[in-house]
């Protein structure tokens, strides 16, 4: 796709640097008044466009990652498909990139030919057409034409403050379309990561996938699996925990990439209406408490998506007089293992994901036992939230929610009256030093008073020491 960029002047478009994060404004003049080239580039010309807050601010310069360093002193080079450069600031991050453009296979063996440093490949793709190294410097038209959407191909020039757009990214962001730059099907395969980026821009800005390329999607949503389990753990974060996990999970289900991502889930909600319709329940009130503010860490939104799931298959390990909690453990157990072969859980929030769900069983006990203790338990807010998901299809669940909506709203002295049983025998102890002092001989009028610390310092280790 090459065309004459379009150049809009800055009376033209909505965007203003008051939007722009102050870093990043800094970061754009310091490399323009070295006589740099420095855009905006990426999601944030986009978002501004719209009238959105982006969450970062990403920069492209011709400067080279050697150059961006020696000018900034916070900077870290990070990468090895892509050389970037990250400037550290106290509240922030700026990534700047080096312009870059497609690659051939000539690269390389013209970089052997003039003896370059072999460390960073400039460019490499495994024998499936997957691009596992890029560093190519190109123009910042060629950089726009590599990048995965023509949304994202938007440039923002700090010199005259206008907005170049080298593909037909100002039309798709007007008729809300997710255009790939390029072949679909030669850019999902390049980059598999492109499929979930597709779906991610379409849930969270209610766009709609360019039908080729949606039906790309469908046909290769297998590869995905071809992708790092530690990257797509990165991936899952973005497309499930900002707000628009449930049309992203619909679309995940209709491509295909729910079964290659998490072919259990698939498995339990194949064929089922009910369930699928659960899961979409789940995750749409999690999509509000986001929007209210209140958004949901991973592990909470595991047990929205899994809990269901994992419940039934605890239950049916039960039945086959296993105990309940070893039940539970085993099932969780499996379903880390399975999951982790394409989306890399870090342990620590499978352990939350399972206490979650185990305490749904103390939470469901009418009355509970120790309700303050349970209340004092880390997981607790999330495992309410969970109860409350859980009422919306069982009425055992409602009853139980209530009681603890209500439990929760009483006075505090209410509450504190439960006291857990650890703190039982610090109020004993207590009570025995306070019965050795009273016992405490009165002292002679001529005792000092440095003789008297040691000795009671001993009396209240158990070791009374007498005083003549």
């Amino acid at each position: 796709m090459t065309m004459k960029p379009q150049i809009i002047p800055r009376k033209e478009h909505r965007i203003s640097r008051k939007q722009v994060s102050p870093n990043a404004l800094r970061t754009l003049y310091r490399l323009h008044t070295h006589g740099f080239i420095a855009y905006l580039v990426g999601g944030c010309v986009r978002d501004l466009l719209l009238g959105r807050t982006p969450k970062d601010f990403d920069i492209g310069t011709n400067a080279t990652p050697g150059q961006i360093k020696r000018l900034f002193r916070n900077c870290r080079l990070i990468g090895r498909r892509f050389r970037l450069a990250h400037l550290h600031f106290q509240d922030e991050i700026v990534e700047v990139s080096t312009f870059r453009r497609a690659a051939v296979p000539s690269d390389n063996e013209d970089k052997e030919e003039a003896g370059h440093n072999k460390r960073f490949p400039r460019h490499i793709k495994d024998e499936d057409g997957m691009v596992l190294a890029d560093n190519v410097f190109g123009t910042p038209e060629e950089d726009a034409l590599r990048r995965d959407f023509t949304v994202n191909a938007l440039a923002y020039n700090i010199a005259d403050f206008s907005v170049i757009d080298y593909s037909t990214g100002l039309s798709d962001l007007r008729q809300r379309l997710i255009h790939p730059i390029g072949n679909p099907h030669v850019r999902f395969t390049e980059d598999p990561v492109r499929m979930l980026r597709a779906v991610r821009f379409a849930a969270s800005h209610d766009f709609v996938i360019e039908p080729a390329a949606w039906e790309s999607i469908c046909e290769l949503s297998s590869i995905i699996s071809r992708v790092s389990p530690a990257r797509l753990y990165e991936e899952m974060q973005k497309i499930f925990l900002l707000g628009s996990a449930q049309p992203a999970f619909s679309l995940l289900e209709k491509s295909g990439l729910l079964t290659a991502l998490f072919p259990g889930l698939s498995r339990w909600i194949y064929g089922n209406s009910h369930r699928l319709a659960l899961l979409d329940t789940n995750l749409e009130y999690l999509d509000q408490q986001y929007r209210n503010g209140t958004p949901a860490s991973l592990a909470l939104f595991l047990a929205a998506l899994f809990g269901p799931g994992l419940e039934k298959a605890a239950l049916a390990r039960h039945r086959d007089s296993i105990p309940r909690r070893q039940a539970l453990d085993e099932t969780c157990a499996i379903f880390m293992e399975e999951t982790s072969r394409t989306v890399s859980i870090p342990g620590r929030v499978g352990n939350q994901l399972r206490a979650i769900l185990a305490l749904q069983a103390s939470l469901n006990r009418m009355p509970p036992q120790q309700p303050a203790s349970i209340a004092g338990k880390p997981e607790f807010g999330e495992a309410l939230v969970y109860l409350h998901l859980a009422a919306e299809t069982r009425r055992e669940c409602k009853t139980s929610l209530e009681w603890w909506s209500a439990f929760l709203l009483e006075t505090p002295s209410v509450i504190c009256s439960e006291i857990p049983t650890d703190e039982a025998p610090s109020k004993k102890r207590r009570k025995r030093r306070r019965k050795s002092r009273r016992s405490r001989k009165p002292l002679a009028e001529n005792t000092s008073e440095e003789s008297v610390t040691p000795s009671i310092e001993k009396s209240e280790e158990g070791q009374v020491a007498m005083i003549p």
